[in-house]
């Protein structure tokens, strides 16, 4: 009798499970689409099947007619690929960046001169920018402090270079940090004097700090409203997943408090930062993971050596264009020794910058040793950048099981430069991805924004072309290390999610794994390479759900 009356209710349950589960389902019709496999094919579809934020299943156009009573969303026969993943930016800084002078691809001091003028008009306190490269001006020498002075000389200014390894400041700065001919550089860094010994307001690696540490300390609304400012804006470039290479203490609890929140823009893997102070106790909280895969924290970001455009990249042989200069290593081969064993011992991976030949050799030498002594090989650790690799050196990333973390569009935004600072043996293993792909090695590819464009067909194009968009070089600059089409996606989609642990979570559109893809108005596989970083972004989904939708333009 009590059964007779329990099974309606059971069953009026199951039908409302049933019937929620079905409102779930979402069928994405009428797409060009296409997925890298995990096993390594590529597959082209024209539905996609999701139910609770997962792929469900792949196939043709008659799959929707399998789910009646699902969700249909018609693609209009726009190409969906995997949501993209940036393996190496800076979220932070990108928010920042969004707010400050943004001096990318300025040409002369003159023109940073009228700029910084009118910005300054508008804001309070310290004038903070970057993008500059000297490299771009036909001089091509640092600039100094007194250029700013003469636009700004009651309020400190500091700018930092494109690569974030180098500020230049004013002279108010230099007062207010009591910086003078007697101040001695930091080991790690370098503080350009003149031929009187007096600074000339460039400082370079770790000599920053002697700057930074007197900057204001950003609030926590300040650190959240950069997070989603940046978030929103690698949402618009179809960017749904980035590991953000180097965060200190603030940023941590920001990333945990908004994680469990549940309002985070974007997935995010977060490094923590070596060089902050607080590492020891963010270390002993533990490795971090989210439930729905939003927030990763398990790895630490340590930095080897300088860049290659303020000459801090640590090389075996001097510098074409500096006599006697090898740039700077920031930590001894003993320190980072005793980085990686740290990080091993809470479990969590080391992800290393390494610009320079020797930085990369040091970089490895030092893996090795710790690997022999205590373990860690298997945790997935990194070079983050591996830009000028020794060849002899090439081979020991797949012995070591260090995956090469690279930036594509660094190679054809340093191509002309780093034929001047670089012999040709310098170069033979420089921005090696097809080197490193044929020997198996895993790549994953980022931009290193806000250095460089956050834009990830930027980067695809670099990958397949090595050309800048004038098509030149006309066959590509050593053209010999350039990628497929198929590759490039790859390694910015499941080089990525590999790198960071979650090749079965996401990176591909496979069953089981987040429903991660964006719809872009150009067929990435087929449409002319003029035309790659062009592409744009339609709209961009997360777990499926829609995260960015771009507006049609209005009449003007």
């Amino acid at each position: 009798m009590l059964l007779k009356k329990i099974l309606p209710l059971l069953l009026a349950s199951l039908c409302a499970v049933s019937s929620t589960a079905i409102a779930q389902t979402k069928v994405i019709y009428n797409a060009n689409g296409y997925t890298p496999l995990y096993k390594g094919e590529l597959q082209q579809f024209s539905t996609l099947v999701i139910k609770d934020g997962k792929v469900v299943r792949l196939g043709g156009d008659k799959l929707k007619n399998s789910f009646p009573d699902a969700t249909l969303i018609d693609a209009q026969g726009h190409t969906l690929l995997p949501g993209l993943i940036d393996a190496h930016g800076h979220i932070i800084g990108l928010g920042n960046n969004l707010s400050q002078l943004d001096l990318r691809g300025t040409r002369s001091i003159d023109e940073i001169s009228q700029q910084l003028k009118s910005f300054a008009n508008n804001q309070q306190g310290w004038l903070i920018g970057r993008g500059w490269n000297q490299e771009l001006w036909q001089n091509k020498q640092f600039p100094t402090a007194a250029d700013l002075d003469k636009v700004v000389n009651d309020r400190p200014v500091v700018l930092s270079r494109i690569d974030g390894h180098a500020i230049w400041v004013n002279s108010k700065a230099l007062e207010l940090a009591g910086i003078n001919a007697q101040t001695p550089a930091p080991e790690g860094g370098e503080i350009i004097k003149d031929h009187l010994g007096n600074p000339t307001g460039i400082f370079i690696d770790k000599a920053e700090q002697l700057i930074k540490q007197y900057m204001p300390t950003p609030s926590k609304q300040a650190l959240s409203d950069a997070l989603d400012a940046a978030g929103n804006h690698l949402l618009s470039l179809g960017i749904t997943s980035t590991h953000d290479a180097g965060i200190d203490k603030s940023t941590w609890q920001l990333y945990k408090e908004r994680s469990e929140l549940g309002n985070l823009p974007l997935r995010i893997v977060a490094m923590l930062s070596a060089a902050s102070p607080d590492l020891t106790t963010m270390l002993k909280a533990g490795r971090y993971q989210d439930s729905n895969d939003f927030m990763s924290i398990r790895s630490i970001k340590v930095y080897a050596d300088g860049a290659l455009g303020s000459r801090g990249a640590a090389l075996i042989e001097a510098y074409a264009d500096r006599d006697n200069h090898h740039g700077l290593m920031l930590e001894t081969q003993d320190k980072l020794e005793q980085l990686f064993t740290l990080s091993f011992k809470h479990g969590f991976t080391a992800n290393t910058h390494a610009i320079g030949d020797k930085a990369n050799r040091i970089v490895l030498d030092a893996y090795e040793k710790v690997f022999k002594k205590t373990g860690g090989i298997l945790l997935r650790n990194r070079i983050e950048h591996a830009q000028i690799v020794h060849p002899d050196d090439i081979e020991r990333f797949k012995a070591l099981k260090i995956i090469p973390s690279m930036q594509p569009v660094h190679a054809t935004s340093d191509m002309h430069m780093a034929e001047q600072r670089l012999s040709e043996k310098q170069l033979r293993g420089a921005y090696a991805w097809q080197t490193f792909l044929q020997q198996g090695s895993v790549i994953a590819a980022g931009s290193d924004y806000p250095i460089e464009l956050a834009n990830p067909f930027e980067g695809l194009y670099a990958t397949i072309t090595r050309m800048d968009h004038n098509q030149l070089p006309t066959a590509g600059w050593r053209a010999s290390e350039v990628l497929s089409r198929e590759d490039a996606l790859r390694a910015f989609t499941l080089g990525g999610a590999y790198a960071a642990h979650q090749e079965f979570k996401v990176g591909s559109l496979e069953q089981g794994k987040w429903a991660d893809f964006i719809l872009i108005d150009k067929d990435y596989f087929k449409a002319p390479i003029t035309e790659l970083y062009n592409i744009n972004v339609l709209q961009t989904w997360i777990a499926g759900k829609l995260r960015y939708e771009k507006q049609p333009r209005g009449d003007k």
